[in-house]
């Protein structure tokens, strides 16, 4: 396939999946069946417009080739359970995979990769017990980082496909994260209303937000809560710090934290202003960053937050990352990481994968 080629095949499956969902009566980024009746007890609408004018033109010809040997990559070292790697990290790794299979225009069951995405589903959907709970065997300490990955993977899959058996899941999982916010306003490693920490609240209201987009019901007092703990942890330089009893910025928290605020419908003010401009004296221009742990997380939000920004700011961050990432590549199409090159191959996909706008939480 040709590069031309490449791209156009992807805003084909994009047209078809917007026209698919407004057939539907789902709207990709606006107003949502049942959930935009009771707009006002859940989030504010997230932010629309148009993709800019020549976004495509950012993923050039080596971009394009490294997403197709990536995704290839992916596709072939999945296990025969849908899931991937070892341990604990199993059903938020398959989650990442799944939305890096839908971020280049495949969906549940459609597309060159709707087969992986489903046993990627029907993997993290084994791992759901009763009470809404996703998480993969053996117990670790942190399973609610993949309870809300998995919680993201669960509405997107939905919103694109309305298939009647992922809603319960999805309903179940959503309402576990609505009843373990804490009294603070976060989430923390384990379901239970104790602790909070701001990477763990970033995926879960990041997942929330997903949700309501496919239509779930989201209570106000949970995302109004959401908003003020993560005002709270923005320190003076306007960056985040990890907790609220204190301590200093870096770069993936603060990531984590504006994305946290733009997935509340924050879209304004001096906390995403101040937000923004720590985030960019940290963009990718040599090899500094990669030093730091947490690579792939810190710059998974940080592209979401530039993208959602838009503009100039976006338009300087992706070439930088892109470049990044294409000099990072393995041989043999994967991206290594110390939690797995699925992890890395997933997380780096999903970043690069911005300019197509396939998924609907990361549409405008």
């Amino acid at each position: 396939m040709s590069r031309p080629d490449g791209i156009a095949a992807i805003a084909s499956r994009r047209r078809v999946l917007r026209l698919g969902l407004m057939g539907a009566g789902l709207a990709v980024a606006g107003p949502i069946g049942a959930a935009s009746a009771r707009q006002e007890d859940g989030f504010r609408e997230g932010r629309t417009g148009e993709v800019p004018e020549g976004n495509s033109a950012l993923v050039d010809a080596r971009a394009l080739g490294a997403i197709d040997s990536g995704l290839s990559w992916l596709g072939a070292n999945q296990a025969a359970d849908g899931s991937y790697g070892s341990g604990s990290y199993r059903a938020a790794i398959a989650s990442l995979a799944g939305l890096a299979f839908m971020g280049n225009g495949s969906s549940p069951g459609r597309g060159p990769y709707g087969r992986n995405i489903d046993e990627a589903l029907g993997y993290v959907i084994s791992c759901a017990d009763a009470s809404g709970f996703v998480s993969s065997p053996p117990p670790s300490n942190n399973p609610m980082y993949g309870h809300g990955f998995a919680t993201l993977f669960l509405a997107e899959a939905y919103g694109m496909s309305r298939r009647a058996e992922l809603r319960p899941v999805l309903e179940r999982a959503v309402r576990l994260i609505i009843d373990t916010q804490n009294e603070e306003g976060g989430w923390r490693y384990q379901p239970v209303r104790d602790d909070a920490d701001l990477s763990v609240t970033i995926c879960q209201i990041n997942a929330l937000r997903a949700a309501r987009n496919a239509g779930l019901f989201i209570p106000k007092e949970t995302v109004d809560a959401c908003i003020d703990y993560v005002k709270q942890a923005q320190n003076p330089d306007g960056g985040f710090r990890y907790m609220l009893r204190g301590g200093s910025s870096a770069f993936p928290r603060s990531a984590a934290g504006v994305v946290a605020l733009y997935s509340a419908a924050v879209y304004d003010g001096s906390a995403v202003d101040e937000g923004i401009d720590y985030l960019k004296q940290h963009r990718p221009d040599d090899r500094f960053l990669r030093r730091l742990p947490h690579y792939f997380y810190g710059h998974y939000y940080a592209a979401q937050a530039m993208w959602i920004r838009g503009g100039d700011d976006w338009n300087r961050w992706y070439p930088a990352i892109r470049d990044e990432l294409l000099n990072d590549q393995e041989p043999d199409g994967s991206w290594a990481d110390g939690f797995g090159p699925a992890y890395g191959t997933a997380m780096a996909l999903i970043i690069l994968q911005f300019p197509f706008s396939c998924l609907p939480i990361f549409q405008r």
